[in-house]
């Protein structure tokens, strides 16, 4: 499970109804909560934010938490 699977299910979030609220179909929010290789988009990520009533910069660090920049060399 993605962080974002994580995230929702830990708030008992409905994916049927987070489609509904934002137009993502309920094929790609599967792939997007259970897929690690799955990238999610910004749009995608405030969207599902938006619809489940969170901050879509804390959805976002949550989601986006294990990036790190390049080191220098």
């Amino acid at each position: 499970m993605t962080r974002l699977g994580e995230y929702l299910q830990k708030r008992s979030t409905n994916r049927a109804e987070v489609s509904r609220k934002t137009g993502i179909r309920t094929t790609r929010l599967h792939e997007l909560t259970n897929n690690e290789r799955a990238n999610v988009k910004a749009d995608e990520l405030y969207l599902i934010a938006l619809a489940v009533e969170a901050n879509p910069s804390e959805l976002f660090e949550i989601v986006c938490r294990h990036l790190e920049l390049k080191k220098s060399q």
